[in-house]
């Protein structure tokens, strides 16, 4: 986990703490919040997709494999299955998607190449996609598909110059593209 304590703390190091927590002040995300700040479940989540971690169990167990290096690297005094799945469910999602978008737009801004493209189009080109995640039904019975079949549809809209994401959805599965 050394040399992975070195990688995860250069990545997290470009993320701009300060404009995290004016998002999380605006949402009132650390509300009623002693230890395990937004910050804090943050920096658990991208380390568990990060690591292919498949399960918050998974991800406790090997945050708390190393209990010295929990504080180093962001994820606050302890971390435990329980408090990571309550703040997972309570916590207002609004700031980690505008945190995201506010990401995408500084990406976008570094990525755009130079006029140096095959393309010669005035305006932006955009591609939409969208991908069918599978979900069992008995553990997520909102999430209704087909008969005995359980899903949601993440719909993305490309910037075809830079390769970033612009816009993401999640939808019901049986929503068709064309109507989103």
């Amino acid at each position: 986990m050394n040399q992975g304590k070195y990688v995860f703390a250069q990545i997290s190091f470009f993320l701009p703490q300060r404009i995290f927590d004016r998002l999380v002040l605006k949402h009132n995300g650390n509300y009623r919040v002693r230890h395990f700040t937004c910050w804090n479940q943050l920096m658990c989540m991208m380390f568990g997709q990060l690591s292919s971690r498949e399960s918050l169990s998974d991800l406790v167990l090997t945050i708390n494999a190393h209990p010295g290096k929990l504080y180093h690297l962001g994820f606050g005094k302890t971390v435990s299955k329980t408090n990571l799945a309550r703040a997972n469910e309570q916590r207002s999602c609004l700031v980690f998607q505008e945190f995201a978008y506010h990401l995408i737009s500084e990406a976008r801004k570094i990525c755009l190449p130079d006029n140096d493209t095959s393309f010669s189009f005035s305006n932006s080109v955009y591609a939409f996609d969208s991908s069918t995640i599978n979900l069992c039904l008995s553990i997520f019975s909102w999430a209704t598909f087909r008969t005995g079949e359980g899903g949601i549809k993440l719909h993305t809209q490309y910037d075809v110059r830079t390769s970033i994401p612009v816009f993401m959805h999640v939808s019901a599965a049986s929503l068709h593209d064309v109507k989103l």
